[in-house]
């Protein structure tokens, strides 16, 4: 697919503060999703508005998420209520001569819809797979799978990436003119997201698993 706009800007998803951080290429609102474990959803319901954090993964033009059939989020996003789900990665402080001009560079994702319930058993069961292998890939073969039971207590949703907007900076600080003369430290602090030596709860059978060998000194970006 070429790195086309997910759509032009609607009234929702058009940036007008700091227009210029704005990105609607498909590229990089897929790569911001793909280096998330967690989203937030934000809904009203009667009881109020409310912004929910629940893990998510992406499948080519759609979002994710799963649950207990119980849950309130997806009981209500079952009913076609609106929904606005945003992404946030940090990656770095930004120390600038002024106390105003002090920023973030950062990745950010929002995106807005309805989310529908994914029925049919063999979308289900390979969306329930995908997630999996974005945790862990190959553990899908080694593991018990979702027995009958536990496959009809789950609930798959997902949202198209059809009205979606990035916001992105990066870079060093913007200093004001007037202020290029004072005397401090100003540069970026980066904030950098690594995965740990994994901890083991029991020996298991066999050779450690390439995707356990390979997660210490990973960076996620």
């Amino acid at each position: 697919m070429t790195d086309t706009a997910v759509a032009p800007p609607s009234a929702r998803t058009r940036i007008r503060r700091i227009a210029e951080n704005a990105d609607y290429q498909r590229s990089t609102l897929h790569a911001i999703i793909d280096a998330a474990y967690v989203c937030h959803i934000a809904f009203v319901d009667d009881k109020g508005t409310h912004n929910i954090p629940t893990a998510c993964w992406r499948e080519g033009e759609h979002l994710y998420i799963h649950g207990s059939n119980g849950g309130r989020l997806l009981k209500l996003l079952a009913g076609g209520t609106q929904a606005c789900v945003a992404i946030t990665h940090v990656d770095g402080l930004v120390l600038a001569r002024s106390a105003f001009n002090h920023s973030m560079n950062y990745r950010s994702a929002v995106i807005y819809g309805s989310f529908e319930r994914v029925t049919e058993d063999a979308a289900k069961r390979a969306a329930l797979d995908a997630f999996m292998d974005k945790l862990a890939p190959g553990r899908n073969a080694e593991i018990r799978r979702g027995n009958d039971k536990e496959f009809a207590a789950t609930t798959v949703m997902r949202i198209a990436l059809d009205e979606a907007v990035c916001k992105l900076r990066s870079g060093p600080p913007i200093d004001d003119a007037e202020d290029m003369g004072i005397p401090v430290w100003t540069g970026v602090l980066p904030l950098v997201q690594t995965q740990a030596a994994p901890v083991e709860d029991a020996p298991g059978p066999g050779d450690v698993p390439a995707y356990v060998r390979q997660w210490q000194g990973s960076v996620t970006v």
